[in-house]
């Protein structure tokens, strides 16, 4: 995972301990506070959002403890890796697009964070700038070429 990843994980985790476990314990007090709880659905939906942020802080805290951080600055080459920012070009549709090559938790396709895992980055990793590359897709394989390899 890279350094920004890290941090946005660890920020979410922060707003998840410091304002929404609280905010939602309040609405669980508030909600008791109205009476039978059988019928209660203010009750419950703050429940069911208390069972939610408890469970992604679980699931936060086991993530960043267990996270190995990669500085993509620190990487060259011309072969594509992790952390790698990859230019490419469609060749069907001569449509173009840069994506970095980030750890599963921090992708954000719309950012341009593509995750490792995914079939684009598979097909990714360790092609150079100039190389075409077949990616299996719903509507058939879409091939694309890559235009540029950076880090930094």
């Amino acid at each position: 995972m890279t350094g920004k990843g890290l941090q946005r994980l660890e920020d979410e985790l922060r707003k998840l301990k410091s304002e929404e476990r609280p905010a939602v314990i309040r609405a669980i007090a508030e909600a008791r506070s109205h009476g039978d709880l059988s019928e209660n659905a203010e009750y419950h939906a703050a429940r069911d959002r208390q069972s939610f942020i408890e469970g992604r802080i679980i699931e936060l805290e086991e993530i960043v403890s267990s996270a190995e951080v990669i500085d993509p600055s620190t990487l060259s080459g011309d072969q594509v890796k992790f952390g790698a920012q990859v230019s490419l070009v469609d060749e069907e549709t001569d449509k173009e697009a840069t994506y970095q090559i980030v750890g599963v938790h921090e992708a954000d396709i719309k950012q341009g964070l593509l995750s490792i895992s995914s079939p684009l980055a598979k097909s990714l990793i360790g092609k150079k700038s100039g190389d075409s590359v077949s990616v299996p897709a719903p509507g058939g394989d879409r091939t694309y070429e890559i235009l540029a390899v950076t880090y930094g």
